[in-house]
């Protein structure tokens, strides 16, 4: 043993033979109960940072804790390696993306291993290697012939000198984010997949994730948007056509006194021909971001058309009017505007002078303020014809009821969810299975083609995707007619990979198919941990992607995350940790200097997992010191822990006090257990704390105390095993203290 805590040689030695001994390589194993601890798998950046060593930190703490309790436990890890930074690095550095990707990749898998997480890397996968992203190509195929894939035209965000679409966030004050040019609204034929088919499931398996944040769930809900409402039907005046709308609210129809369309509807369009004015207003708003944030944020404005509606009870006319804030992506692209029941539409028309017919009273007939806010709640209904003195919930069905006696509506289910558009006009990404053909359309490509490789060897030299002009790529053979056709040469968005990767991990050497009967041992997993900003898109389209692999026979459950762990962020300064601000710590210059151990035991101790975690300096070297402190004790006590720690305590050999202290020191153990099943570390760390301090207390009696000494150092060992490894395995072994976190009764 050495005198001096030195973590670097200590933890360089001690995971070496993890390595050499395989010592976190699983396999399966029916007569042992399973736990599948995950944690969102890292984009490639090239550096972890402090996020990511909380993050995985926090996983490993629950795996080894779960291999202590004598579990099967598997902790792999992958790369979610697609995607648009590496294209944007790879123009900077003047290199090909892969290149980029792969470099990156085995910089991070480094730093992570330095770490010392106990992850199975036999299974490690790549998401942009063929061997992985051939099986998302051949389930969309799957998918594609049970019409759950589909393709049509829809708007996006072009920029016209990078020639290349736009996420919504990469549009800056309407101009592209890397050319600053306008950018134009234009439409183009996606791929996209029917989540809403399973809307319905989605929404009710929620109520079974009783293993999930109520915070994630209620998003999750609310992004779904289910709401029973009724579709109606405005006939346009002096024409034959019908504007379709979607309201919640029927017990407010005979309020409505316009109607507002999307700047993007074809009757929006078809009036602005002759009218420049309305072309001005439409160009634009036409692109303004269409995220609910933004639209709630941002400040509405119209523009009058000269077309009109009829009303489709009383027949009065209806003025159209065209506003920024409704989307052609939402409904119809058009909604019915009643300013007195509703307060967006109340703002509207006060600003532009718009009538506002009060159609619903409370149901205390107290009076309300017409002139200063919407009155948005249910209640009795007036000035509404036949209709008046009805409450709100028994008019909603009577009015639908007449609507569809007149062929002008009916009840709907309707729902916010929208299917999932996953064509990208980006070039590293998973190549659609597709082929254009001239003659016979578009068709899929045949399974024994897959996987379709995406050309790896290419240095881009602009944004624009170079499949278009690599003729090797381009240029195929239709499976159907034998003829000359060509590639699709849209890629997948890279939320595809990470819907599903938490299966193959399960059978990452599978060639034959997608996943195998390893996945049903090891699924679902368990315990699931990322941050909150997943808690929508990720974990939406992963828990659809469950559910199609369900369908297909490929899973035998519902769910794939039984439990979910939404980690906080690691701040500075107040602040979330970013180059840009200039508050960013280097997670390999710390474990350099402090050791692994230190780093884990400071993420752990400085806040519970939920949290936000607070960097400090001084934190760090207070986790230093008591390692250090830790590392003296031991050192110090060597002799005595040698010789007492295969013996048995017998009451007869301890007083009243010592028996207090032996009751402590189990109440501790017995506390932690608590607060590991509650996932609350930072309380274990502490409580690791106060065990050494009534250790070092004992030595000042060690001849009076060489009994409970080797217990309470045996527990303390236990207590740090799943926080700090490196250092209680090297005790643990040099002393014959051999970590397995056990509860145990103290004595009375």
């Amino acid at each position: 043993m050495q005198e001096n805590y030195q973590p670097e040689i200590l933890e360089t030695n001690i995971q070496k033979s993890w390595q050499e001994e395989k010592e976190f390589v699983v396999t399966e194993n029916s007569k042992q109960e399973k736990f599948y601890c995950l944690s969102m798998l890292p984009y490639p950046s090239g550096h972890i940072h402090m996020g990511h060593v909380r993050n995985y930190t926090i996983g490993d703490v629950i795996t080894r804790y779960q291999r202590m309790l004598g579990k099967n436990v598997l902790q792999p890890m992958g790369w979610d390696a697609f995607g648009l930074p590496a294209e944007n690095a790879a123009l900077e550095h003047k290199l090909s993306p892969a290149t980029w990707t792969y470099k990156n990749i085995a910089e991070m898998r480094k730093a992570l291993q330095r770490l010392g997480f106990a992850i199975d890397w036999s299974r490690e996968v790549t998401t942009c290697k063929p061997e992985y992203y051939r099986w998302e190509q051949w389930l969309f195929l799957r998918m594609y012939e049970k019409g759950l894939v589909y393709k049509k035209k829809s708007a996006v965000n072009w920029d016209p000198v990078d020639q290349t679409v736009l996420a919504n966030e990469q549009v800056i004050d309407g101009r592209g984010w890397r050319s600053g040019a306008l950018v134009e609204r234009r439409e183009i034929n996606q791929w996209f997949l029917k989540i809403t088919a399973y809307a319905d499931e989605l929404l009710e398996c929620l109520d079974k994730l009783s293993g999930w944040p109520e915070e994630v769930r209620t998003m999750q809900r609310n992004w779904i948007g289910r709401s029973t409402g009724a579709t109606i039907d405005f006939p346009l005046q002096n024409s034959n056509e019908k504007i379709n709308i979607f309201t919640t609210r029927p017990d407010t129809l005979f309020g409505v006194t316009y109607l507002a369309i999307s700047p993007a509807h074809p009757l929006a369009c078809k009036a602005a021909e002759k009218n420049s004015d309305l072309h001005a207003f439409i160009k634009k708003y036409q692109n303004i971001k269409n995220a609910e944030a933004d639209i709630a944020t941002l400040e509405k404005v119209g523009f009058p058309t000269d077309l009109n509606a009829i009303h489709p009870l009383t027949k009065e006319i209806i003025p159209i009017w065209v506003a920024n804030f409704v989307l052609m992506e939402y409904g119809s692209g058009a909604v019915m505007a009643v300013p007195a029941h509703d307060q967006r539409d109340f703002e509207f028309a006060k600003k532009y002078s718009l009538p506002i017919k009060k159609v619903i009273k409370l149901k205390d007939n107290k009076e309300w303020d017409f002139s200063a806010s919407a009155l948005t709640e249910y209640g009795i209904l007036c000035n509404s014809e036949t209709f008046n003195n009805v409450g709100s919930e028994e008019a909603i069905p009577k009015i639908i009821s007449k609507l569809e006696e007149l062929n002008l509506g009916k009840q709907q289910i309707h729902y916010r969810l929208r299917d999932w558009g996953v064509s990208r006009q980006r070039y590293w990404g998973a190549p659609i299975p597709m082929i254009n053909c001239p003659k016979c359309g578009t068709v899929p490509v045949s399974e024994k083609d897959l996987p379709v490789v995406l050309p790896e060897n290419v240095v881009l030299k602009d944004p624009r995707s170079p499949l278009l002009s690599i003729p090797s790529f381009l240029e195929t053979i239709c499976p159907k007619c034998g003829g000359k056709a060509t590639r699709e040469t849209d890629t997948f968005d890279t939320f595809v990979e990470s819907s599903w990767y938490y299966a193959r991990y399960a059978s990452p050497d599978q060639n034959n198919s997608m996943l195998d009967e390893r996945a049903n041992y090891w699924l679902p997993v368990d315990q699931y941990i990322g941050g909150i900003e997943h808690a929508i898109l990720h974990l939406l389209y992963a828990r659809f992607f469950f559910k199609v692999m369900r369908d297909f026979g490929l899973v035998k459950f519902d769910e794939p995350f039984t439990n979910l762990l939404t980690q906080g962020m690691v701040l500075k300064d107040g602040a979330k940790m970013s180059k840009s601000k200039g508050n960013t710590v280097s997670p390999e210059e710390m474990i350099a200097k402090y050791g692994a151990d230190t780093a884990r035991l400071f993420i752990i101790f400085a806040a519970p997992p939920e949290h936000s975690l607070e960097w400090s300096d001084s934190g760090v070297e207070g986790a230093h010191r008591f390692l250090k402190r830790l590392w003296s004790f031991a050192y110090t006590q060597k002799n005595l822990l040698l010789e007492q720690n295969k013996k048995q305590i017998s009451p007869n050999e301890i007083n009243v006090e010592q028996k207090n202290i032996r009751r402590e020191m189990h109440k501790i153990l017995k506390q932690i257990n608590a607060d590991m099943e509650r996932k609350q570390f930072n309380t274990v760390a502490s409580s690791a704390m106060k065990l050494l301090n009534i250790l070092q207390e004992l030595t000042k009696d060690s001849k009076v105390n060489a009994y409970l000494i080797p217990e309470g150092f045996s527990i303390l060992l236990r207590i740090l095993s799943p926080i700090t490894p490196h250092i209680t395995q090297y005790y643990g072994a040099s002393l014959n203290l051999v970590p397995t976190l056990q509860p145990q009764t103290g004595r009375k």
